[in-house]
């Protein structure tokens, strides 16, 4: 019956049958730093037994410009508050740069926590953290946090591995991976990858058979060879790379947003469907898949116009589309019936 609404400065409110609590659920403005559009609070993610242990994450940049994967609990005095005190640091990591921190969580059916994190920018991943393994940028990372303060999950691909590649890493190869999830009934785990010049994808793989996909970056951008400067003998190797489902050209749009797979009862017809959208564009898109094919994919401009520039798309508590735009708007999306 609640609604957990994050803003980027550092706050998240919680919002009743459309009325905004005054006094915010968590307030991390002191923690957090804010200074471009690609930093500050991005998630807010609730253990899959909050209503038992009032456990919840969020990701967000610190002052320093780092990305702080934190857990904490809510009040057990006043649900609509968090406990300031029960702060817990999960991870952290050192960003580059004030670009592509990513920062998307999602839980999955195994009971571990997903996240995603972007390769820290600048323009063409100067610092090759794309194809680099031995840090956590650029990848897909899998935890269990029901251990202090995270324990790995003994099937992520590198467990065992007598190399320098980091055992919390489940696939590598993104750009800056913006709201993947992992539907628990089809088990896919869908990666929507902001590009750089040319493309924007979504890439999906089944978390049964996908670990230690390398998803091409930035060797690749798309299913196209990407080069920075282009060299006299361009060369590509693409062997061993898992390349995407979906591409669209930036001419359609310029930041993929990922959405979630749609189970609601508002509309029935649209069961099992995945939502995308585009941060410049505006759109948002449908489709269905298996993970090896697509189909019945819809362009839904005609029906809610270009909602401005959206930054997530999710589900409220009934399974209900919801969307926020960066200039503060939040959307539920629901039927038309004659």
């Amino acid at each position: 019956e609640r609604l957990f609404v994050v803003d980027q400065e550092g706050y998240v409110y919680v919002v009743h049958d459309g009325v905004t609590n005054e006094e915010p659920f968590l307030d991390l403005t002191a923690d957090v730093s804010f200074d471009n559009n690609e930093q500050g609070l991005v998630t807010i993610e609730f253990h899959p037994r909050f209503h038992e242990n009032r456990r919840f994450f969020v990701f967000y940049t610190d002052p320093d410009g780092d990305a702080r994967l934190v857990e904490f609990q809510a009040s057990e005095s006043d649900p609509d508050r968090a406990d300031p005190d029960s702060a817990r640091l999960v991870i952290e990591v050192e960003q580059p740069h004030i670009w592509h921190q990513s920062g998307s969580l999602s839980f999955g059916p195994d009971g571990y926590l997903w996240m995603s994190l972007g390769d820290g920018g600048f323009i063409g991943d100067p610092n090759k953290n794309g194809q680099n393994r031995t840090n956590l940028l650029a990848t897909i990372v899998r935890l269990d946090v029901d251990a202090e303060p995270y324990a790995i999950p003994p099937d992520n691909p590198y467990v065992g591995v007598e190399t320098d590649e980091l055992r919390e890493i489940w696939a590598y190869g993104v750009r800056n991976p913006w709201r993947i999830t992992v539907d628990p009934v089809s088990r896919l785990l869908f990666i929507p990858d902001v590009g750089q010049e040319g493309f924007e994808e979504i890439d999906v793989v089944s978390i049964d058979d996908g670990a230690g996909s390398n998803f091409g970056w930035s060797i690749t951008e798309g299913t196209s060879c990407y080069f920075k400067e282009e060299p006299e003998e361009p060369t590509c190797d693409t062997t061993g790379i898992t390349m995407p489902l979906v591409e669209y050209g930036r001419g359609g749009g310029c930041a993929v947003v990922g959405g979630p797979v749609y189970r609601g009862a508002s509309i029935p017809e649209l069961h099992g469907s995945y939502f995308y959208a585009d941060y410049c564009g505006g759109w948002i898109r449908s489709l269905t898949t298996d993970g090896v094919a697509v189909s019945d994919v819809r362009d839904w401009t005609n029906d809610l116009g270009r909602l401005g520039s959206i930054t997530s798309l999710a589900t409220d508590g009934n399974g209900e589309l919801i969307v926020t735009t960066i200039q503060g708007q939040v959307y539920r999306l629901d039927a038309v019936r004659e």
